[in-house]
Order: C-alpha cells, then sequence, then structure tokens
C-alpha cells in the first residue's frame, strides 16, 4: 500500500492541540471553574467547551470538506475521506481537580482508519505525536518498554471502580496481584506513559471512539500494541488494553480467564 505524506496534518494537529493547551491552560486550578453534568454524568466545564470550539473553527477553516467527530459537539461529516476526533480534555475529573493527569486528543482518521494521534499535555507542555513512522514526545522518538514478564510489569487504569461496572472485576483483580507495581495514573495521561516506556501496560473497561482512536496511531507508532480488551481490533472497540508486545498478550488472556 502506498504510504501518506502525512506531513501537513502533523503540523495542522499540533496547531490545533497548541490552540486548545492555550484555551485550558488558565482554567487549570481554577476555583472558579464550574463543573456540569453531562447526561452521561460524566464532567464537563466551560474549559472542554471552548476548546473543542476553537479546534472545530480551525478545521473548518483549513479542511471544510473534512469531517469531524467530537466529544462535546458531536459529528460532522463523519462519512468524509479524512476525518478529526477531538477530546478536548481527556481526564476532566483530573483536570478539575488541579491533578495534570490529563489532555487534550487529536486524531485523524483516513478512510475509517487511524493514521495519525496526538496527546497534548498543556500544563506539563508535552506533546506526544504518533504515526505508522513512529511516535515522538516533545520531538524525541520514543519506544514502549521491552518487558517480558508480567511480574515485572508497571500497570495503570485509570478508575478501579469502573472496571467491575463494565468488565470481569474479579480477572482484573488477579491481572494486579501479578504486576510488580499497579497505579491509577489514567486517562490518556497513562497512555503517554506506557508509549514513552515509562509503564507497561495500561487498561480502560469503557472507552468512547474519542478516546480511543487517537491512542491507535500513538501507541503502535511506539512499538506498543492496542487492542479492545478481549484483544480484538481497537477500532470500532469500547474498551482498551494497551502494552508492549512482550506483556500484551497474557494481559489479554488473564482478563479474558
Amino acid at each position: 500500500m502506498t504510504s501518506i505524506d502525512l506531513t501537513e496534518f502533523i503540523d495542522f494537529a499540533t496547531v490545533l492541540a497548541g490552540r486548545a493547551g492555550d484555551i485550558v491552560r488558565p482554567y487549570f486550578g481554577s476555583r472558579d471553574l464550574a463543573v456540569e453534568a453531562k447526561s452521561d454524568a460524566s464532567p464537563v466545564t466551560q474549559a472542554d467547551r471552548e476548546a473543542e470550539e476553537a479546534m472545530r473553527e480551525l478545521i473548518a477553516t483549513r479542511y471544510p470538506h473534512h469531517g469531524i467527530i467530537g466529544e462535546e459537539y458531536g459529528r460532522e461529516h463523519e462519512d468524509a475521506e479524512w476525518v478529526w476526533v477531538l477530546d478536548p480534555i481527556d481526564g476532566t475529573i483530573s483536570f478539575t481537580s488541579a491533578c495534570p493527569l490529563f489532555g487534550t486528543l487529536v486524531g485523524l482518521l483516513h478512510q475509517g482508519q487511524p493514521v495519525l494521534g496526538v496527546i497534548s499535555q498543556p500544563v506539563l507542555r508535552q506533546l506526544m505525536i504518533g504515526t505508522a513512522e513512529g511516535t515522538r514526545l516533545n520531538g524525541r522518538p520514543v519506544r514502549v518498554r521491552a518487558t517480558e514478564r508480567l511480574e515485572d510489569a508497571v500497570l495503570l487504569t485509570t478508575d478501579i471502580a469502573s472496571i467491575a461496572a463494565y468488565q470481569d472485576g474479579a480477572a482484573f483483580d488477579r491481572l494486579r496481584s501479578r504486576v510488580r507495581l499497579f497505579r491509577t495514573w489514567g486517562d490518556c495521561y497513562g497512555y503517554l506513559l506506557v508509549a514513552s516506556g515509562n509503564a507497561d501496560a495500561m487498561v480502560d473497561p469503557r472507552m468512547s471512539e474519542w478516546d480511543l482512536l487517537p491512542l491507535v496511531p500513538i501507541m503502535e507508532g511506539a512499538g506498543g500494541v492496542i487492542s479492545s480488551w478481549t484483544g480484538g481490533s481497537a477500532v470500532g472497540a469500547d474498551s482498551c488494553v494497551a502494552a508492549g508486545a512482550g506483556v500484551h498478550g497474557v494481559v489479554v488472556e488473564v482478563l479474558s480467564a
């Protein structure tokens, strides 16, 4: 298959993430920031809405024929050849608690397949960009860790309480009992840690497409494996296991036992 030159889209995704960061950053740690509950009970703030609005405006101006899938404002032209996937603040609970374990997610689909992913942490000023050509953190190439044994692995998840609500809680407890270290360094920041070789596996029992699709090029570009909870394709999944190739299979095996 002929490779696609993504240079201009990488540059533009960097602009999108930077614009969102400029909006989100001043709200971080603000005691005056109102937090609302959406229909699914997940939190949302003015920062989420303003950041997504700004990214959508930039896309509409630069690429008016592209589609958009966004957490806050839904879908536009999702059957287009190129579709942007936007999560202005992935980890709103952390964000509203002045905890920097959150980020902006930007993804790009080509004919329905993820080809570009961005995790931007605007407070720590970290920018991770992934494509089939590789994954970089602030311009530096990164790779997943070459851990081979589950007993040597660092395991992450976002919220322990949600696991039994959506998946097999007992299986997760067995997984947690086998790893070297377990922490809830979650949301998109956990995937940044895995892709940069600072943790070994990140699992989430429930994901939306704006949470998940931008992560696919990032993990694969870093040499990792990303799948559904049961090991199926991450594209179209509503759960996630992301890990280095040495432990991904056994993580899925334990979770599915």
